[in-house]
């Protein structure tokens, strides 16, 4: 048996093939009856527009590319929750790459992308270079979500405030009383503002700062977490670049027969689905991943309405949530 076709919907609800093409576009005035004539046929019919002729028709594939820096990270599962609602009401269809995998295979970041033709690009957490970046916003809306990194003009950036949200996570532990703290720090523009907001929150209250470079990943955390916990005068308190340092962290500590929070404090960031297990409960700045990709969303229709705009940059406010991986510095 063969499909309904648009011709079917119209027999069926008796008007034009074009009032329908209308209705199922939203695109123009339409008495309410006769588009409920339409809906119910559609309904009753079981029809689905064909994706591929409507693009031809329009020369809009209706999709967004979305570039990954690293599926594995949570924070971006978070991020995508709220990118996708918006994008969906208006009729668009995510479709992912992954970075980091593109980068191992020596492949251009946004090479998939320009071959399938998606009408946007949302870059999450992630920044091919400036050049090429500007390229891809001259042919195309371009927003990135998560990164700080210096982007050409007509690009829109939406991220957390680092260097706040570090400063809230240091201040909360130099409140518990917590002097040696030290900071498991990150890569790029985003590792960098959050060891900037460390280093001058506790400068602020006249405390040393400590930083044991590293990476994001939980190995990472736990190698760093290691060397620091090993030293003569250990910290009493360790500050990670986000929540998988975090986790690596708690694991070193654990190993070394440390009890956190008597023994050691452990604040991460991200606020992460992770921190929120129960046997993790940790303390974390919490970013608002969900705000982000909802407003990258928004920020990328709007380049679709206004193109050639200049780039801006927004910034969600981070909050921190106070769990059980902190506590007043206990006496050595």
């Amino acid at each position: 048996m063969r499909p309904p076709t648009i011709r079917d919907v119209a027999e069926r609800a008796g008007v034009s093939k074009s009032l329908v093409s209308l209705v199922l576009r939203d695109s123009g005035p339409v008495r309410p009856e006769k588009r409920e004539a339409v809906l119910r046929a559609v309904r009753e019919l079981g029809y689905r527009p064909n994706a591929a002729a409507r693009s031809l028709s329009e020369q809009r594939t209706r999709t967004v590319g979305v570039l990954l820096d690293d599926l594995r990270n949570p924070w971006f599962v978070d991020l995508l929750d709220g990118l996708n609602p918006p994008l969906h009401a208006a009729g668009l269809r995510m479709l992912l790459a992954d970075a980091r995998l593109n980068r191992r295979l020596g492949r251009d970041l946004a090479e998939p992308f320009l071959d399938l033709g998606v009408d946007g690009l949302v870059v999450v957490g992630t920044v091919p270079d400036a050049g090429a970046l500007g390229a891809l916003a001259r042919r195309m809306p371009v927003v990135v979500a998560g990164a700080r990194e210096p982007q050409p003009d007509g690009v829109d950036v939406i991220a957390g405030d680092d260097e706040r949200g570090a400063r809230l996570a240091t201040e909360h532990l130099l409140d518990l009383g917590h002097r040696r703290i030290a900071h498991l720090a990150g890569r790029g523009a985003v590792g960098e503002l959050r060891r900037r907001g460390f280093e001058a929150a506790m400068r602020a209250r006249g405390a040393e700062p400590l930083v044991e470079p590293g990476d994001l990943t939980e190995e990472g955390g736990y190698r760093g977490a290691v060397r620091l916990l090993r030293r003569p005068e250990r910290p009493t308190a360790l500050f990670a670049v986000n929540d998988m340092a975090s986790v690596g962290a708690l694991s070193a500590a654990e190993e070394l027969g440390l009890k956190v929070p008597r023994d050691l404090s452990v604040a991460g960031y991200d606020n992460t689905s992770i921190s929120r297990l129960r046997h993790v409960w940790l303390t974390t700045v919490d970013t608002a991943p969900h705000e982000v990709g909802r407003r990258a969303a928004h920020c990328l229709l709007d380049r679709f309405d206004r193109p050639g705009t200049p780039g801006r940059l927004h910034l969600a406010a981070p909050t921190l949530e106070i769990r059980g991986t902190t506590a007043p510095v206990a006496a050595l």
